[in-house]
């Protein structure tokens, strides 16, 4: 199993097929951690890196692990205390958005038992879905939550997500009826996570969660103006104004 923390700078690719071509491409890195264990930096770099239980599941458990346990419990799934590697951005200077969150959740002898995917959109509303990957890695579930403003929430999801190692290699297809209609892809190498690897990526990458937002706003605005139509949200989907 990949030892953590680690570091993986990494290419995020969205393709959009239908009913108009559209790709956007970024840089940027993600943090590989075990959530019971969260990276210790020099204090000068903490501002760089911070991972916070209110950015995860409900938003109001003591830590992230505690939220997970929480989701997984609900879901009659148990750990029993085996280890959990979750893959996502930390808080870069007081700001994070995370698109997807990933949890590679194992049982005490290591054998993995779920994947819980949790996906963000621009709105602030968060879900997650608790995946059974083959020996491959791929997993399938149903859409349940409205993410992109040009696609309602119906199809299924096919999502190859195999364990991180020294390559991060991660595929999300979304199928609709009359085919595939989306695919988003990470690529990456392993880094330690040194601070001075962590310096280098910030540098090369400044405010790295809020230009992903940015992006995916920027280009939001580019596919609209190309004419592509709005899906309404529906109301189930809309943030509670005292939702964290």
């Amino acid at each position: 199993m990949t030892a953590v923390p680690a570091l993986y700078p990494c290419t995020v690719t969205h393709v959009r097929t239908t009913p108009l071509r559209h790709t956007l491409r970024h840089r940027t890195y993600l943090w590989l951690v075990d959530p019971d264990r969260p990276p210790r930096l020099p204090r000068l770099l903490r501002p760089l890196a911070r991972l916070d239980a209110r950015d995860h599941f409900t938003g109001d458990q003591p830590s992230i692990r505690a939220g997970l346990d929480a989701f997984l419990a609900a879901h009659g799934v148990r750990l029993d205390g085996g280890r959990v590697l979750m893959l996502t951005h930390a808080r870069v200077l007081g700001y994070v958005f995370n698109p997807l969150t990933l949890y590679w959740c194992h049982g005490p002898g290591g054998d993995l038992r779920c994947v819980v995917a949790e996906v963000h959109n621009t709105y602030g509303g968060r879900h997650c879905y608790l995946l059974r990957p083959d020996a491959t890695g791929a997993a399938h579930a149903g859409k349940e939550f409205y993410v992109s403003p040009f696609f309602p929430v119906d199809g299924g999801y096919r999502m190859r997500l195999p364990p991180p190692g020294e390559r991060l290699d991660l595929t999300v297809h979304l199928d609709r009826e009359g085919g595939r209609a989306f695919t988003a892809t990470v690529h990456g190498t392993l880094r330690t996570a040194t601070p001075a690897a962590l310096l280098r990526l910030a540098l090369r990458h400044p405010w790295s969660t809020l230009t992903v937002s940015a992006a995916i706003r920027t280009h939001g605005i580019r596919l609209y103006l190309r004419g592509l139509p709005v899906q309404p949200r529906p109301d189930a989907h809309r943030i509670p104004e005292n939702t964290p």
